[in-house]
């Protein structure tokens, strides 16, 4: 956390809606990013984040600094689309249109080379995202927060509300699951 945050934080604590903008401002596209991954509609992480954001103006005061603040804002975007989601009765969902997902999933779009790249990429993508949304809302969850928020497994536990091992589990399922489809077919 810079000086800056730490400063806004507590402005903002005490009211002050300039500082809570600043936050706001530097943490709003990631909680998207978490949040439109999580859901697979931008239309529903746009309403997490902005569900996300009042609940933390409303709660920043119970912001202990235990955690960073990133981590915080985070449980409570992930939490906010989760919910989003229970509201609208979407249990399963693909990512957004364009995403790729994991710097590891591009490493295996990356790595065929030749003139059937595109192809092959194009196939992975489709089969990629059919798995994804296969996924338990928790696998997918978890495997989003790991692997391409790069969130500790502590910090995903309590985002999710689960025991480490819980979690891990999680992640496992959705690497097992994604396997498959990277795993050249010979």
């Amino acid at each position: 956390m810079t000086d800056d945050e730490a400063r806004w934080i507590a402005s903002a604590g005490a009211g002050d809606a300039v500082a809570f903008r600043r936050l706001v401002d530097a943490h709003a596209g990631a909680l998207y990013r978490v949040c439109a991954r999580i859901t697979g509609d931008k239309a529903i992480a746009e309403d997490a984040v902005q569900e996300a954001f009042f609940n933390a103006w409303r709660h920043l005061r119970d912001f202990d600094g235990r955690a960073a603040f990133s981590t915080w804002l985070h449980r409570i975007g992930v939490n906010a689309a989760l919910e989003q989601m229970r509201r609208r009765g979407r249990v399963e969902s693909a990512l957004p249109e364009g995403e790729e997902g994991e710097d590891l999933l591009a490493r295996a779009l990356e790595a065929r080379p030749g003139p059937e790249r595109l192809a092959r990429s194009a196939e992975l993508r489709r089969g990629i995202e059919a798995e994804l949304a296969r996924m338990s809302v928790l696998e997918r969850s978890a495997f989003v927060l790991r692997h391409h928020e790069g969130q500790s497994l502590e910090d995903i536990s309590a985002a999710l509300s689960l025991n480490v091992g819980a979690c891990k589990q999680a992640i496992f399922r959705a690497v097992r699951k994604l396997r498959s489809v990277l795993e050249p077919s010979g």
